[in-house]
């Protein structure tokens, strides 16, 4: 008997082993057909990522480059530009190495395409419960762009605040979209990334606003969007008295009134306009203007800017006020040619080509580079924060490798155009929704390509932030629930459907007493 009862418990245990294992084969199977083909693709990016950084071991830098670095070491704020990314510097600063501060950075964009692929991914599957592989499917495609192309890789290259305020707009919108209901705590999360994306780049400002209102079309209630503006309220307000305590004004930056007056001087006439005599010195009629070069950059950059008559140029206390008087004139007294230029640099995103815009040098920074230079302010400062690290370095055959990948793998411009034209279509099929989950995403999308373009200037690293909510958008306007037309009639109909199919008495076929039909036994 003992034996047996052995034998016994040997059988059950063997069983319940295998049910286990046939248990973790089907979900092991599951997530490869479910998420397989993303999981290569992302495989892929970081092979992609790895090589990058074994050809330009150090950051690539750029114009913008200096203040983030001297703000990141003086703890002082920038004038110019916001300082979230310079404490974004900071934080890093212990490391000595550019290389950290290089794998963040791409580090970021993975999780950014990886967060694109999974709000898509939830969208599609909750469209189509039925089909694990349909929505692998769809969200994969939406994240290529994302992780594949070979100006955002490069983007996450440079020591500029782009790859970080993108990824904080990617995770702020995925806090929005991750519950039909949204909780407050959500909403304070929201506010406070969107918020701390402001203070990365001016232009988070504009798309917490959007977000605040697609909460507000998604019925989120008004306890998360008061507790998104609450905690948005904080981070802007602890930066506004750091930024007092240096300069003696409550303010993110001194300079945003000199960057409309660029966006302005390209249409602006002062016979029209008539300033006065000391904003006069701005003036560019008459001006010789060179082609190479957009407006605004000459306006601000130049030789002959009006700037240059100011003490400390852009840095001069009545530089700002002095712009923003002449950009508020410009834009009432020609509003016509105002959204003239709005217009035409935003579809300028989605013309075929990339033009050298607003120089050819400004251009150039926006390839991977043949040879290692860097300019002497730069390296000083370079030094200061990574030691030998800043040494600018190509390593071959890995270089050469990025650079022929980037004469081809990015997203043309009419490609984007068709992908918002897709999101647009998804906003309009949900139209009794508000637009839906494509909502937000489209919006963020379109915001990140007019606002520079009516606020500033354009150039195409301002496009690159908005490829991400673009393909979100495209990604989830195919998130439809398809028809679900009953393949069995309803009971009514069915059963009168089958009255009159059956042959009456009167016809010849035999009914029970109770009036149905006898078919007789059934067959087993």
């Amino acid at each position: 008997m003992r034996a047996v009862s052995r034998g016994a418990r040997y059988l059950v245990t063997t069983d319940r082993g295998d049910g286990a294992g046939r248990r973790l084969a089907r979900r092991t199977g599951g997530l490869l057909l479910g998420h397989g083909l993303f999981a290569l693709l992302l495989l892929g990016a970081c092979g992609l990522r790895w090589t990058a950084i074994r050809g330009f071991p150090s950051m690539l830098l750029f114009g913008d480059s200096p203040t983030y670095l001297r703000t990141a070491l003086d703890d002082t704020p920038s004038q110019l530009r916001p300082g979230g990314y310079s404490i974004f510097l900071r934080l890093l600063r212990p490391f000595h190495d550019f290389t950290v501060v290089l794998t963040v950075q791409h580090a970021l964009g993975l999780l950014a395409g990886t967060v694109v692929y999974a709000l898509v991914w939830r969208g599609v599957r909750a469209a189509w419960p039925g089909r694990i592989w349909v929505p692998g499917l769809v969200a994969a495609p939406a994240a290529v762009p994302v992780l594949y192309d070979a100006y955002v890789v490069q983007l996450e290259h440079m020591l500029l605040s782009d790859s970080l305020f993108t990824c904080m707009l990617v995770l702020g919108v995925a806090v929005i979209m991750w519950r039909r209901r949204m909780p407050w705590w959500a909403g304070a999360l929201t506010g406070l990334i969107f918020s701390c994306a402001a203070l990365v780049r001016s232009v988070g400002l504009p798309m917490l606003a959007v977000a605040l209102v697609c909460m507000a079309a998604r019925r989120a209630g008004w306890r998360p969007v008061a507790a998104a503006v609450g905690a948005a309220v904080f981070p802007i307000a602890a930066y506004m008295t750091w930024f007092h305590s240096a300069y003696g004004t409550y303010a993110l930056t001194s300079t945003d009134k000199i960057w409309l007056y660029g966006r302005t001087v390209d249409f602006a006439k002062c016979t029209v306009i008539k300033p006065r005599p000391e904003v006069a010195i701005l003036c560019r009629d008459g001006l010789p203007r060179d082609p190479a070069v957009a407006p605004a950059f000459q306006a601000l950059w130049g030789e002959d800017s009006g700037f240059a008559k100011l003490p400390a140029r852009l840095y001069d206390p009545q530089a700002n006020e002095l712009a923003g008087e002449f950009a508020t004139a410009a834009i009432t007294k020609q509003p016509g040619d105002y959204v003239k230029v709005i217009w035409r640099d935003t579809f300028r995103a989605f013309e075929p080509g990339r033009a050298p815009y607003p120089t050819p040098d400004t251009a150039a920074e926006y390839e991977f580079p043949v040879g290692a230079s860097i300019r002497d302010r730069e390296a000083v400062l370079g030094r200061m924060y990574g030691g030998s690290s800043a040494a600018a370095r190509v390593v071959e055959p890995y270089g050469q490798t990025m650079r022929d990948y980037q004469d081809w793998a990015y997203l043309p411009g009419p490609a984007l155009g068709a992908f918002m034209a897709i999101g647009l279509a998804g906003v309009l099929l949900r139209a009794r929704r508000f637009g839906g989950d494509v909502l937000l995403p489209w919006s963020t999308a379109l915001a990140l390509l007019v606002v520079p373009a009516a606020t500033a200037d354009f150039d195409y690293r301002y496009v690159l932030p908005a490829i991400p909510f673009a393909m979100l958008a495209a990604g989830l306007t195919f998130a439809f629930r398809p028809s679900r037309r009953a393949t069995t009639p309803a009971p009514e109909a069915a059963k009168v459907s089958l009255l009159k199919a059956e042959p009456s008495p009167a016809e010849g076929a035999p009914a029970s007493a109770g009036g149905a039909i006898n078919r007789g036994p059934e067959s087993t």
